[in-house]
């Protein structure tokens, strides 16, 4: 029975998402709430949920319109939906749909709702180009002007390095070290080779290509019919690579550090677009409906760490809290996933997870454990199926049930790494 919260058990009935995209590509006329529109609504149609069921909708974004930010509440507004429905979105990093999914959680053991949505999407083909503070000054110093002759003196005042648009940079507020540069570091702090960097990365793209050929992974994904013809449908991912080998990877330069790293394009997860979303329902309501739930959240955690230490590491110090909390050891876990945001951060996170000091940092007597490797992303991650920042928590959730029904197993874990030194850890079980 779950230790989750009061005892009342949180059951996951179905999750979906769409076909993730790299960045540019299929998906670079959608934004993320056309994305996380087509997600949801393919969730209530498939498994014929009723719409005046629902109650909440928590949805996680990591870089939101800044037109339309709550991108819960736009994508909430289907007609497949009341208009009364609660949406609020959420925001942790990479670990946002993580957030938005325990937060649902929280409010069905709370008893304030018994049938929750949560998801997340993302599209880096979409995301919003800024002006210049100089440009932006000049802007608003003409529209405060009254005449004529004002608007044109403030304009004056705009210089051609004023034209340069600021993207948003994937790098640490506090320490201007990019994700990819956290990446390389940990490499080296804990002694990560290029080559197993490469041979994790070749099999992650192994074992998706192989979920993907033989219908696991696309039974998981919404079609999306792509604007503005709507003439053809994406139906799977297009970031697997089934034709890549050792020799094409280990071929790949250094992108971060160009002399001394080891993190490449290759054996890194791809900027995505995509959106992906799990049907939450307290048990009683499950039951009522007549839904046969895929498993049930046992227990959950977050951590942090210093930014400018190991950004990546901190599923070491979650992933020891939810274990206890659920009241169970890594042997008796049968599956697990973990985000694959760098090969490097996974062989990182890995060796934590063996490590005393590791341990004892998180106020635990001995470590967490090895992994075994037969048990870890078995229909690969990230690195090969791609990364829309604020989905990935959701297709991993669901992944991991999926699988873990088809084998029979009883208990999962999963894990998530994110920006701000932050980590996720969650158990799920199975009946």
């Amino acid at each position: 029975m779950s230790t989750y919260g009061n005892g009342r058990r949180v059951a996951v009935v179905a999750g979906i998402r769409t076909p993730f995209a790299r960045a540019g590509t299929l998906f670079r006329s959608m934004s993320a709430i056309d994305l996380g529109r087509v997600c949801v609504a393919e969730l209530i149609q498939r498994f014929d949920v009723p719409g005046r069921e629902v109650d909440l909708l928590v949805f996680g974004t990591v870089v939101p319109s800044v037109q339309a930010p709550n991108i819960a509440r736009e994508v909430s507004l289907i007609p497949h939906l009341p208009k009364g429905v609660q949406a609020h979105t959420v925001g942790r990093a990479c670990a946002s749909a993580n957030q938005a999914i325990t937060d649902a959680a929280d409010q069905i053991v709370l008893g304030h709702a018994h049938v929750a949505i949560a998801g997340g999407a993302e599209c880096l083909s979409n995301v919003p180009i800024l002006h210049s503070r100089g440009f932006a000054d000049a802007l608003l110093a003409a529209s405060k002007a009254k005449t004529l002759g004002g608007r044109m003196q403030a304009l004056s005042k705009i210089r051609p390095r004023d034209l340069v648009p600021v993207t948003p940079a994937i790098a640490e507020p506090t320490t201007g070290e990019t994700m990819g540069q956290s990446a390389d570091k940990m490499a080296k702090i804990n002694g990560i080779t290029r080559d197993e960097q490469d041979r994790f990365a070749l099999r992650s793209h192994r074992l998706a290509w192989a979920g993907t050929s033989d219908g696991r992974l696309t039974a998981e994904i919404a079609p999306v019919w792509v604007p503005p013809r709507f003439e053809s449908a994406v139906t799977s991912d297009n970031g697997i690579r089934e034709d890549t080998n050792l020799e094409q990877l280990n071929a790949l330069k250094p992108v971060f550090d160009r002399r001394y790293g080891s993190v490449t394009a290759g054996n890194a997860s791809p900027l995505t677009d995509g959106a992906a979303a799990v049907l939450l329902m307290s048990e009683e309501r499950a039951k009522v409906l007549g839904y046969q739930p895929l498993g049930f959240i046992r227990s959950y955690a977050y951590a942090a760490l210093d930014p400018g230490e190991q950004l990546l590491q901190a599923p070491v110090l979650a992933a020891p809290v939810a274990l206890a909390r659920a009241g169970l050891s890594l042997d008796q876990i049968d599956l697990i996933e973990m985000h694959e945001a760098f090969a490097a951060q996974v062989l990182c996170n890995l060796e934590g997870f063996e490590s005393q000091a590791w341990a004892e940092r998180g106020g635990f007597v001995s470590p967490v454990g090895k992994v075994d490797r037969a048990r870890l992303n078995v229909m690969g991650g990230s690195i090969a199926i791609g990364h829309p920042f604020g989905a990935t928590g959701a297709r991993m959730l669901t992944t991991l049930l999926n699988e873990l029904r088809r084998r029979g197993g009883a208990y999962g874990l999963l894990t998530v790494c994110a920006a701000g030194g932050m980590g996720s850890a969650m158990v799920l079980e199975r009946e």
